[in-house]
């Protein structure tokens, strides 16, 4: 792998960082405290000049509350399909648990049906 293709990736990497930071509101400043490192290295890091440790990458995961994939830049449709996901099971937790037990048994006969005619 080139360096240019390396540098890319830590350029993008860096931004995604930058918008999640900025999107939960928090300063550079606090968010390198939380980290651990200094303000400088989490400039550094946004702006795609530096890489980071394994152990780093994993306080910013937990900092920003995120997955690892999405900040890689890997989150494409299996995010998406994985918050539909839970957000339908999230719906069904909230019911009572005979409206639970119908639904069950409703998504058990649709997915036989759909296996029949595959």
């Amino acid at each position: 792998m080139s360096n240019r293709a390396i540098s890319t990736e830590l350029i993008e990497l860096g931004e995604r960082i930058r918008k999640r930071r900025q999107e939960m509101k928090l300063s550079q400043e606090s968010f390198a405290e939380k980290a651990g490192i200094s303000v400088n290295t989490v400039s550094r890091i946004e702006g795609g000049q530096t890489a980071m440790s394994v152990e780093i990458f994993r306080k910013m995961i937990e900092i920003l509350e995120t997955d690892a994939n999405i900040l890689m830049g890997k989150e494409g449709d299996d995010a998406e399909k994985r918050k539909q996901f839970e957000e339908v099971f999230y719906r069904i937790q909230k019911m009572e648990w005979k409206e639970q037990k119908i639904i069950m048994q409703t998504i058990d006969s649709l997915i036989d049906s759909f296996n029949e005619y595959r």
